[in-house]
Parts: C-alpha cells; sequence; structure tokens
C-alpha cells in the first residue's frame, strides 16, 4: 500500500491510479473508457486484500471531479466504508487507535464529498510542448572560476515533448583559448572523485525549466556529428535543471580539486559517444 499518512490520497496506490486517471483525462479521453482501461491495466491491485481500497477510492474521486462518477463506483465505495472494511485492513496492519481514528473520520468526509453533486467538471490540462534549447551536437563553452574555458556537447535533443530535453555530457576542457571542433572531439567526459562524488561521470538529460536565468553564460561554438542515437525511453542517465550548478560549477570544482590532487583513472572518451562502432567480418 505504501502508505505515508490517514489521508485518503496519502498512500502509493491512490497516487498513481489518480496520476494515470488525468495523465489519459488530459489526453481527451472520457470518464468511462479511463475507468475500464485503469480497471483492466490493474487486476493485480484490485485483487490485493491490501490495495483494493485505494484503486477504488482513487477511480471514485477523479470520477467525481469529471462530473462522472459511476453508480456502481459509488456504491463499492460506500460498502467499504460503511462496512468498516477499510478499517479493518488498518487494524491489520498494526494502525495504531489514533491512526485508526484519524482514518474514520477521513473515511466518513470522503464519502460525503463523493455523494454531493460537484458544480462542473475539472477542465482538461492542455498539454504544453517544448522544444529542447540545444540541438544535437551543439558544442557549447562556459567560463570556469579558474577564468578558462570549459566545455559540454549535447548528445541528444528531444523534440516535440513536454520537456524538451538535451543530453549533455560535461568534457575535460579546461583551456585559456576558446575550445576547437578538435578539441571538443578529442577530449573526454569529466569525471567527479571531489568531495563525496566517488567517479561519476557527468552526462545527464537536462530539462531548461531556468535557462533563461543562466542563458548568458553558455555559448555555442561549434557543432559536431553524432552518429549515436540515445533513447530517452531506455537512458540510464540521470535528470538536472540547473546547468550552472550541476555542469558549470561541478566542472569547477574538479579542476579546483586537481590542483592538489589527481584526478580519476577512469576515462570515457568523446569519441566513443559520438561515433559509431564498425564491425567488419
Amino acid at each position: 500500500m505504501g502508505a505515508w499518512g490517514t489521508a485518503i490520497a496519502s498512500n502509493d496506490t491512490y497516487a498513481d491510479v489518480y496520476g494515470n486517471f488525468f495523465d489519459l483525462y488530459n489526453e481527451g479521453l472520457n470518464v468511462k473508457d479511463i475507468s475500464e482501461k485503469l480497471i483492466l491495466k490493474n487486476q493485480g491491485i484490485i485483487n490485493s486484500d491490501e490495495d483494493k481500497n485505494n484503486f477504488w477510492f482513487a477511480i471514485a474521486k477523479a470520477q467525481w471531479e469529471c462530473k462522472g462518477l459511476d453508480g456502481i463506483i459509488l456504491e463499492r465505495v460506500k460498502t467499504i466504508i460503511e462496512s468498516g472494511a477499510d478499517i479493518e485492513l488498518w487494524k491489520d496492519l498494526d494502525a495504531s487507535n489514533s491512526d485508526l481514528k484519524k482514518r474514520q473520520i477521513v473515511l466518513e468526509k470522503f464519502l460525503i464529498t463523493i455523494t454531493t453533486e460537484r458544480s462542473k467538471a475539472k477542465p482538461r490540462k492542455r498539454k504544453v510542448i517544448r522544444q529542447p534549447v540545444f540541438e544535437k551536437g551543439d558544442c557549447l563553452t562556459f567560463k570556469l572560476e579558474n577564468g578558462n574555458f570549459g566545455g559540454a556537447i549535447v548528445l541528444e535533443a528531444v523534440k516535440d515533448t513536454e520537456y524538451g530535453l538535451n543530453l549533455i555530457a560535461a568534457t575535460r576542457i579546461n583551456q585559456s583559448k576558446l575550445p576547437t571542433k578538435k578539441d571538443f572531439q578529442n577530449t573526454e567526459v569529466l569525471i567527479l572523485n571531489y568531495a563525496s562524488w566517488d567517479n561519476k561521470q557527468i552526462i545527464s538529460w537536462y530539462n531548461p525549466v531556468r535557462y533563461k536565468s543562466i542563458a548568458y553564460l553558455i555559448e555555442v561554438v561549434e557543432k559536431v556529428d553524432i552518429e549515436i542515437d540515445y533513447d530517452l525511453n531506455k537512458s540510464m542517465y540521470s535528470y538536472m535543471a540547473n546547468f550552472d550548478l550541476y555542469i558549470i560549477d561541478a566542472v569547477s570544482k574538479q579542476f579546483k580539486h586537481e590542483e592538489t590532487n589527481s584526478k580519476s583513472l577512469n576515462k570515457i572518451r568523446i569519441k566513443d559517444l559520438i561515433k559509431k562502432k564498425w564491425k567488419f567480418w
């Protein structure tokens, strides 16, 4: 169940089902089709004594908010609450007497809410489509704390999505002159080993929510061909939204660390990230 409180929505099952409902609702599906789809998809949850109540509570609340509460769903929820089935479940899960009392009050208020007709349906949210701020292959430079130029390469640009992500690899470029195309092609990915970083490679998906405020720090100076396609859905790379913190600041700190300490022995060549490896046989 993954509960973190006594509120109706304070558990993983409810949060997931409710969130999935409105993902589909905002895509334009009607309440009946969404409910059928989620019921079919979540048979494991529905058949779980621990999770099924939260599933039906989430469906009921979402339907009610859309002014489409199905009578059968409402009766199912009323039975769960009025029979004491949900409270018995909480007892079986060793809930304290205090939590049982709180839960009972929550359940009663929830039933009153969904049996009171809502004035209007919750509006659908229009999905905003965003484009990434950089193109695939862009070579980026920025000033480091030591006054030198640092560099990063854009390995992928995911277009026409809600987030507009770029996959960016920070490099070991650290020089007084503006880096050239060859500098980018022949460098390595910067690997962090300062402080508590344990050979962390700086390759991350960049969500540009704060880009406008730090755009002046970054310059596109070159472009290289990227022969490899990076699939966001199959990627194991982390995400970041602060280019200045997770790239510029981290790169500066790593090079400062290397003034008195050794760099990581691990190596990842940029060439290996941009060029396909051909097999001959």
